[in-house]
């Protein structure tokens, strides 16, 4: 009788240990950032060995930034992330296009880990276009055909994609207006996101618009990687750079991003 008992209670134990594990995965949403050096999160072992303020600091991708975002209050304007746990995965690298990141073995590390109701976010198109650096270049048509295979594979696991064309550059500026700078890739990822059903945020034409409101001066010297000389350790010679944000850029775009993804997941049906 008392190993009946014993086994009973063995049962039970273990029937709610596995209830309350499925309970805490059920509750858990991870948010997959991929893309390139303008999303990725320098911190951790993005340079395995080194020190991020030594080395990198202040250079930040948006994603970096994009964690604080989803604290409890701002997740209860989001139906469906409501009451859940969210974990931004930041798998974004410096100088990847959609072909490198998938021939590198980066995707499959994503695709691997993905579980039913995670997001992935996409953003290329800053190293798809580099037609100057062939070993990352990817013509029009191969940047749609290797967002297509993201979104395939994403939704094969459960997982919601979400199509995001590429931040602006600091540059060009014409009659106080930024322009766009990423020519035809833009419209393209549009297109994929059209064709496929597939939400579409798009992070080239907001961002334009609002660093045309921020002014260029601001932009310039806040936002983006442009210093003199003996300001930060990593950059003893300064830095000029209007492609990669400094913290407060980063935080900037996350913001802009975190508004319209709000927007996007509350006005999906899944």
């Amino acid at each position: 009788m008392k190993n009946k008992f014993n086994i009973s209670s063995l049962l039970l134990l273990f029937v709610s240990f596995i209830a309350l594990a499925q309970n805490k995965q059920n509750n858990n949403v991870s948010i997959y950032l991929i893309g390139d050096s303008t999303v990725a999160d320098y911190t951790g072992d993005y340079d395995p060995g080194k020190d991020y303020m030594k080395s990198r600091y202040p250079i930040a991708g948006w994603g970096q930034e994009f964690q604080p975002f989803f604290v409890k209050d701002s997740l209860n304007d989001i139906k469906s992330l409501k009451n859940k746990q969210v974990s931004i995965k930041d798998k974004a690298k410096g100088g990847r296009s959609t072909r490198t990141f998938f021939q590198e073995g980066r995707w499959r590390e994503v695709y691997d880990n993905l579980t039913p109701n995670d997001y992935v976010l996409m953003q290329f198109g800053h190293n798809d276009s580099a037609e100057n650096k062939q070993e990352r270049y990817v013509n029009i048509e191969g940047y749609k055909e290797f967002l297509r295979l993201y979104v395939s594979q994403t939704r094969l696991k459960g997982a919601f994609p979400i199509i995001l064309s590429p931040v602006a550059r600091n540059y060009p500026w014409k009659n106080g207006k930024l322009e766009n700078v990423h020519g035809e890739y833009p419209k393209a990822a549009e297109e994929v996101a059209k064709e496929m059903n597939v939400p579409f945020l798009d992070l080239n034409t907001i961002s334009m618009n609002f660093f045309s409101k921020k002014g260029e001066k601001y932009v310039t010297d806040i936002y983006f990687m442009n210093f003199g000389a003996n300001k930060y350790v990593a950059y003893p010679n300064g830095q000029k750079d209007n492609t990669h944000f400094q913290i407060e850029g980063a935080k900037a775009v996350a913001a802009l991003v975190f508004t319209e993804l709000k927007k996007i997941i509350n006005n999906t049906t899944h």
